[in-house]
């Protein structure tokens, strides 16, 4: 049995000074690249990463976005907004993580299992393949992506964990009622900093 780190969306448009910025974006990737950087190997078998990667998303692109289901442009392809956080890059690029798994390019497709690697192997049969059956997930943002990963982790059969030290909410109500929903689903939640302060 192994365990797995699960990094969602450590991106510029989601963190201070991109499109779609979360408060506390650049302090959580320099955390996660911490946690990546001394866990490599040991509390972690595996460590993966995913990034939004859109080509054209249909509605998930709008003008007048509702934040829910739709947003300003963000994670285009080719461009420097997709890239993964200056502040996390290097442990991302270091040979510390083994996979990236890209998400979204004609869809919101919110969570990483949504997501495949450069070979078209999807998140959930790339983990199986390694006898993963515990997931910690880490990123941006706790309430969307990192939530919709996490569920979505439960639904395919592995132990999810969410790290909110590692993590950052977008707002204090939706972060709440994610933590909920993290209860309801049989995530585990471990941490004291789920929305930035």
């Amino acid at each position: 049995m192994s365990r797995g780190l699960i990094v969602v969306d450590v991106q510029n448009d989601f963190c201070e000074g991109g499109s779609v910025p979360v408060a506390g974006g650049a302090r959580i990737a320099t955390a996660v690249a911490a946690l990546v950087e001394r866990s490599a190997g040991t509390d972690y078998q595996y460590i993966v990463a995913t990034r939004d990667h859109h080509i054209d998303p249909g509605s998930h692109f709008s003008e007048n976005p509702d934040f829910k289901d739709s947003f300003p442009v963000h994670c285009v392809v080719g461009g420097e907004g997709g890239e993964f956080h200056p502040n996390f890059a290097p442990a991302a690029t270091g040979g510390k993580v083994d996979a990236v798994f890209f998400k979204g390019a004609h869809s919101a497709s919110k969570s990483g299992f949504e997501g495949f690697d450069e070979h078209g192997t999807p998140l959930a049969e790339w983990l199986r393949s390694r006898a993963v059956e515990d997931v910690d997930v880490v990123g941006i943002a706790t309430d969307h992506c990192v939530r919709a990963t996490a569920l979505d982790a439960v639904k395919a059969g592995f132990r999810a964990r969410v790290l909110l030290d590692y993590s950052v909410g977008v707002a204090p109500d939706t972060t709440a009622s994610t933590l909920e929903d993290f209860r309801r689903a049989g995530v585990a939640v471990s941490g004291e900093t789920p929305v930035p302060q």
